[in-house]
């Protein structure tokens, strides 16, 4: 009563069904493993790739004054940095020449000020900038408000930018 009949070829498969069942099992895992081989190399390319930008030095904070401490117009020299509490000194390197972009950016990342334009920047060269604290292109533009504040850096050339992977405060001047 209701059972099947033993002995039928109901679960049976022809001799052709199973080499191709076979055959098409042995491509699969050919496929995969080429698939595991590719992804391992670009994985490997990816991990030896140099960020664009890099080694993002700054002060974890500065106190400006209402008349500005500096004029902070392009390249500082390095002896220069960190030498003042009135001024936030930058540095960083690019993994390929460029010309640069720099702006201060809020926790909005809204520009405030542009340090640089364009600016050419060597191969893994530091560049060493500073800001004095004032809102505008110019830096000219009166005292920035107290707040966590972050780098941009943009490469023309290459046509991206990156943000500096730590911020810095500016605190209120007593």
């Amino acid at each position: 009563m209701g059972f099947a009949p033993q002995g039928g070829s109901a679960g049976r498969r022809s001799p052709g069904e199973s080499a191709e069942a076979y055959k098409l099992a042995r491509v699969v895992f050919a496929a995969l493993v080429v698939a595991c081989f590719v992804a391992f190399v670009l994985t490997q390319r990816l991990k030896h790739t140099p960020t664009p930008v890099q080694e993002f030095k700054m002060d974890t904070s500065f106190t400006p004054t209402r008349v500005p401490a500096a004029g902070c117009r392009g390249r500082v020299p390095p002896r220069l940095v960190n030498s003042s509490e009135w001024v936030e000194y930058l540095a960083f390197k690019i993994a390929q020449a460029d010309e640069v972009t720099v702006e201060i950016v809020d926790s909005a990342n809204h520009s405030v000020a542009t340090i640089v334009r364009d600016l050419p920047v060597e191969k893994y060269k530091p560049l060493s900038l500073c800001w004095n604290g004032q809102l505008g292109p110019t830096q000219s533009g009166g005292l920035a408000p107290p707040g966590e504040y972050r780098l941009r850096v943009s490469l023309r050339n290459q046509d991206l930018s990156r943000y500096s992977t730590t911020s810095f405060k500016l605190e209120p001047h007593p």
